[in-house]
């Protein structure tokens, strides 16, 4: 009599899944990163408190979310192409919820960093800022790769913040929505925008394959 050889795949609980999940993403890291980002900018924020006039913490709404979106940008990056394409339910859910939970994670981080002035360059422009931001990189993501995604964002950003820090009217609001005052209609419809696109095309695409190994 021959043996029996059971033909079921050995069935793993879900937490094992979301940990190979987390460790071919870097979660870890990421999650490191956004709190070193988040910290580094509380200590900046608090450094300019000293200072009646809140346009000066301009550098630090314009730029924590910049590296912030750097940081989330590099952790969409798969080092282990296979999991995706040999998972039996749809890769979406869990490319969208990836993005949502850091975005979050960040927002609410970044957002305690700078307390007080909550109509000018406070935790309202600076959610608003890394929505934006963290938008625009899962855009270059789908289109350029998770490796490269920082570098529109961090080149638009970066002129933006040299170039549009006193322009004024309509349409600074729009092109220069990242150095505005938090309540800016216009500049919070641009940062939505860019991350409703982002997280649409990220959810539906993913990263670029070439940039994901293949």
């Amino acid at each position: 009599m021959t043996p029996h050889h059971s033909s079921h795949r050995p069935v793993y609980p879900p937490a094992y899944g979301y940990a190979l999940y987390a460790r071919s993403h870097a979660l870890p890291r990421t999650v490191a990163t956004l709190l070193g980002t988040a910290f580094l900018a509380a200590v900046c924020a608090h450094q300019l408190t000293a200072y009646l006039d809140p346009q000066r913490r301009i550098p630090v709404v314009a730029l924590a979310p910049m590296f912030a979106a750097f940081a989330i940008g590099t952790g969409l990056h798969q080092y282990s192409v296979e999991l995706d394409r040999t998972a039996v339910r749809a890769a979406w859910p869990r490319r969208l919820a990836h993005l949502l939970a850091l975005t979050a994670l960040a927002a609410g981080t970044l957002a305690l960093a700078v307390p007080g002035h909550a109509q000018e360059f406070g935790a309202f422009a600076m959610v608003r800022n890394l929505l934006g931001a963290v938008g625009l990189t899962a855009v270059s993501a789908a289109v350029t790769g998770a490796r490269l995604s920082w570098l529109p964002t961090v080149a638009y950003l970066s002129a933006v913040y040299l170039a549009g820090g006193h322009a004024a009217g309509r349409a600074a609001t729009v092109w220069a929505w990242p150095v505005q005052p938090g309540p800016q209609p216009a500049a919070w419809a641009c940062a939505a925008l860019a991350f409703l696109l982002g997280a649409v095309l990220h959810a539906v695409c993913g990263p670029r394959p070439r940039d994901a190994g293949d």
